[in-house]
C-alpha cells in the first residue's frame, strides 16, 4: 500500500488551533449538518417513518461526502505541495478530524437506531427480523423462496491463483465468505454481490421483513455445494467518484462525460464499511486488497447502506410519515369557478411568486411549460435543466413543442454530479425530437434555473419568464422548499434573453438591467451591497438564506459589516464556515439553521431595512460558495412587486421565529437546537398557508 495513504487519525501537535481561526472547517461543518439530521432521527416527537427517513438521509449524505469530499482530501495527499483549508488544516489533519468527529456520530446513530427506532417500528407492526431467529416453518418457506427467486441470479466469485480478487463496484453491497474444500481442505475467499433489482427489505408476512443480505447469508450453503463455509462478512466499498473533465480538449462533451462515468466505477477506494459481526480475517484481507488503512474502515451495527430505510418510509402508515406537502394551486393558475384559465393573460397581469412544496409544482411550472408547448402563438421556448426527474412532464412538453414546429432550446448540464447519466439520456431524447440542446459554457456548470417563453401578441413579441431557486424536478419539488417567479417584466425578459445567448453562443453580457449573473457580476454585486450596508453602520441591515456559506471573500465582507455595527442575520441550512458571535470580529452576526420535514433550499438576500421600500430583496440559485460565485452560471433576480416582497420577508421573519426546527451556531462551532418556547414550526405554518397571521399577529 502506498505510504501516501497511511492516514492515522490520532491528534497531532503543531496544527493551527480552530479556536484562533476566522473560519470553521468546511468538511467538519458538513458533519455538523449530518448531526442535525441525526438529531431529528432521534426526535421522539416525530413519527417512526419520518425518523427512518432521516436515518436514510444521513446515510445517503455520508455516502456523497466520502465519494467527493473525503476522496478530494485523499487526492491532496498525493500532491507534492502542502495544501491547507481556509482554517489552516492540511488534508491529513482534516482526515483525522473527520474520523474523530464521525465515530461518535455513528455510535450515537447506532444507539438511537437500536434503542429507539427499532422498538418503535415493532410497536407499529413493522419488524426487521433475522432469519436465524425465525420459526422453523417460516425458515423453510424462506428457503424455498430463496431457491426459486434469488438463487438463480446470484453469482459466487472465488479468489484463487486462476481467479484474481474481484472488482468491488462503488456502493455495492457484498457478502464475503471463507470457504474450505472438503476434498483438499484448502481455504478460499469467495464474494457474492447482493442484487439491486430486488427489494432490500424482503417481506415475510404480517409487516415483518428480513434484509436480503441476511437471506443470502443464511442459505449460502446452497451456493457452495461440497464446501464448508467458515467466517463471513457483509461489506460495502465507497470509491472516489468525482469527475475530472478537460472540456477544452473535448470534441464531444457527452462522449467525454460517458467515458469519465465508466472510469468512475474504477475510482480508488476511500472507505470500507463492514458489519460489526464480520470476520476480522476477512476485514484484513479486504483492507489489503482495496489498499485501505485501518482508519478508512468503519464497523457498524447499522444496516449497511441506510438508504434501505427509505423503503420503510414508503410503507403506508400515514400518521407516522410526517406532513405531506400541501401542493396548493395558487392564483392565477387556479380559476375560482373551476373553468380553464387563460394562463398567459393571467400571468401578463401581475408577477406571480410560487413557493414549493407548499404550492404545487405540477399545476404551476409544469402547467406553464405545457401551455407554452400547445399554444399556437408561442414561437419559442428556452430553458435550463440541471437535474430533472425520471417522470419529467417538462421534458415531454418540450419534446411536444419541438415536434409541433416551435423553436426549443434547452441547456442541459451533463456535469450535474450524480445525475450525469440521467442528463445524458434526457439530452439525447430531446435532440432526437429536434430540440436544440446545448451543454453550457466551457469550464462552468450551468446551475441557474430559468425558462423563457416567447409569444406573439397583437403583432409584438412578449417574453414570459420563470426564474427559480430549485431544479425543474417534479419529485424533489414535493420535498424541497424553493421559490419561483413568473414575470413578463420587459427588462428581466431582455436580460434573460442575453443570458440564454451567453449560454448558447459566444456572447458575453455587457450589461444586465436587473438580473445578476455569475460568474460575470454576482460576486461583485453581493460585495457591493454588503459594503453599502457597512457604510450605513448601525443603521445597516443584512439578512440572507442560503444552503452554504463558505466563500472567504464574502465572509470577510460580512465580518467588516459586523465590526461597523451592521445587524447580520443568516439562515444557513448546511455548511457554514463563518464564525458568528466572536468578540471584535462578528459580534453582530447571528447564524441559524432550519432542518425539518422539507429540505430548505431557496436562496434569498435582503440588504437594508425590510420595512423600507428602498431595500433590495434578491432571490436566486446561488449559494455563498466559491463554486457558485466563480465556477457556475447562476442568477439572482430582484423582487420589486410590493406584495411579493412582503410575502418573502414574512417568510424570513417566520423562519426566524421558528423554535421547533431551528439550531443556532455559536463562536466555538457548536450548533444548539432552540428550545420550543412557543412551538413555532415555520414549515407547518407555511404548509397551512397562514403565514402573515402568524408573523404579524402571533
Amino acid at each position: 500500500m502506498s505510504q501516501s495513504f497511511e492516514v492515522s487519525y490520532e491528534p497531532e501537535t503543531g496544527r493551527p488551533s480552530q479556536e484562533s481561526s476566522r473560519y470553521f472547517n468546511r468538511e467538519l461543518s458538513w458533519l455538523e449538518f449530518g448531526a442535525r439530521v441525526l438529531e431529528l432521527a432521534a426526535d421522539e416527537h416525530l413519527g417512526a417513518l419520518a425518523r427512518a427517513k432521516f436515518f436514510a438521509i444521513f446515510g445517503s449524505g455520508l455516502d456523497e461526502f466520502f465519494q467527493v469530499r473525503v476522496a478530494g482530501l485523499k487526492d491532496q495527499l498525493l500532491s507534492p505541495f502542502t495544501i491547507r483549508s481556509t482554517d489552516g488544516l492540511t488534508a491529513r489533519e482534516q482526515l483525522r478530524a473527520i474520523r474523530a468527529r464521525l465515530l461518535p456520530l455513528l455510535n450515537a446513530a447506532e444507539e438511537s437506531y437500536q434503542a429507539h427506532l427499532v422498538p418503535r417500528l415493532a410497536a407499529l407492526g413493522v419488524q426487521i427480523d433475522r432469519v436465524g431467529s425465525l420459526p422453523g416453518a417460516t425458515k423453510a418457506r424462506l428457503r424455498r423462496s430463496f431457491e426459486a427467486e434469488l438463487y438463480p441470479v446470484l453469482t459466487p466469485l472465488s479468489v484463487d491463483p486462476s481467479h484474481p480478487f474481484p472488482y468491488i463496484s462503488n456502493l455495492s453491497l457484498n457478502l464475503a465468505f471463507a470457504v474450505r474444500d472438503t476434498s483438499d481442505h484448502e481455504e478460499r475467499f469467495a464474494r457474492i454481490k447482493v442484487p439491486t433489482n430486488f427489494p432490500r427489505l424482503y417481506p415475510i408476512g404480517g409487516g415483518s421483513f428480513v434484509l436480503i443480505e441476511d437471506l443470502i447469508q443464511s442459505f449460502a450453503e446452497l451456493l457452495f455445494p461440497g464446501m464448508d463455509i467458515g467466517e463471513s462478512a457483509l461489506f460495502r466499498v465507497t470509491r472516489n467518484t468525482d469527475l475530472v473533465l478537460e472540456e477544452g480538449e473535448a470534441d464531444d462533451l457527452l462522449a467525454l462525460v460517458e467515458t469519465e462515468l465508466r472510469r468512475r466505477r474504477f475510482g480508488r477506494a476511500v472507505r470500507l464499511e463492514i458489519a460489526a459481526d464480520s470476520s476480522p480475517a476477512i476485514e484484513a484481507l479486504l483492507m489489503d486488497e482495496l489498499e485501505l488503512h485501518r482508519d478508512d474502515v468503519y464497523c457498524t451495527s447499522l444496516p449497511l447502506d441506510m438508504r434501505c430505510l427509505f423503503e420503510i418510509y414508503d410503507l403506508g402508515l400515514e400518521g407516522e410519515r410526517g406532513p405531506r406537502a400541501a401542493g396548493r394551486t395558487p392564483m392565477p393558475f387556479a380559476h375560482p369557478d373551476g373553468e380553464p384559465t387563460d394562463l398567459f393573460a393571467a400571468l401578463k397581469g401581475n408577477d406571480v411568486l410560487v413557493h414549493h412544496p407548499y404550492d404545487s409544482f405540477s399545476s404551476t411550472v409544469e402547467a406553464f411549460v405545457a401551455a407554452a408547448a400547445t399554444d399556437p402563438d408561442v414561437l419559442a421556448i428556452k430553458q435550463t435543466l440541471y437535474r430533472t426527474s425520471g417522470d419529467s412532464a417538462i421534458v415531454g412538453s418540450l419534446i411536444d413543442a419541438a415536434e409541433s414546429g416551435k423553436q426549443v432550446v434547452v441547456i442541459v448540464e451533463v456535469k450535474a454530479r450524480f445525475d450525469e447519466l440521467a442528463n445524458i439520456g434526457w439530452a439525447r431524447k430531446l435532440e432526437d425530437a429536434g430540440v436544440h440542446v446545448v451543454y453550457g459554457v466551457v469550464g462552468l456548470k450551468t446551475h441557474c434555473k430559468a425558462i423563457m417563453v416567447i409569444r406573439r401578441e397583437s403583432g409584438t413579441l412578449v417574453r414570459y419568464c420563470h426564474l427559480g431557486t430549485g431544479n425543474y424536478n417534479a419529485k424533489t419539488a414535493r420535498s424541497y422548499e424553493d421559490l419561483g417567479l413568473f414575470t413578463v417584466d420587459e427588462e428581466i425578459g431582455h436580460d434573460l434573453g442575453e443570458v440564454f445567448n451567453y449560454l448558447t453562443g459566444f456572447s458575453r453580457p455587457s450589461h444586465l438591467n436587473k438580473l445578476v449573473l455569475a460568474p460575470v457580476a454576482l460576486r461583485k454585486r453581493i460585495t457591493e451591497l454588503i459594503e453599502r450596508e457597512t457604510a450605513r453602520g448601525l443603521e445597516g441591515y443584512i439578512s440572507f438564506k442560503v444552503n452554504g456559506l463558505v466563500d472567504p471573500g464574502v465572509i470577510e465582507a460580512l465580518y467588516r459589516a459586523s465590526q461597523a455595527g451592521v445587524e447580520v442575520r443568516g439562515l444557513v441550512r448546511g455548511i457554514c464556515a463563518l464564525r458568528p458571535g466572536q468578540p471584535g470580529l462578528s459580534d453582530h452576526i447571528v447564524i441559524r439553521s432550519i432542518v425539518g420535514e422539507f429540505l430548505e433550499h431557496s436562496r434569498v438576500f435582503v440588504f437594508g431595512d425590510p420595512q423600507d421600500v428602498r431595500s433590495e430583496v434578491l432571490v436566486g440559485s446561488s449559494d455563498l460558495m466559491q463554486r457558485n460565485l466563480d465556477r457556475r452560471v447562476e442568477l439572482l433576480f430582484p423582487l420589486e412587486d410590493s406584495a411579493l416582497r412582503r410575502r418573502v420577508l414574512s417568510m424570513l421573519a417566520l423562519e426566524w421565529q421558528d423554535d421547533t426546527n431551528a439550531w443556532t451556531l455559536d463562536a466555538e462551532g457548536c450548533w444548539r437546537r432552540l428550545p420550543p418556547v412557543r412551538g413555532i414550526s415555520s414549515q407547518l405554518i407555511l404548509n397551512g398557508g397562514d403565514v402573515q397571521a402568524q408573523v404579524f399577529h402571533g
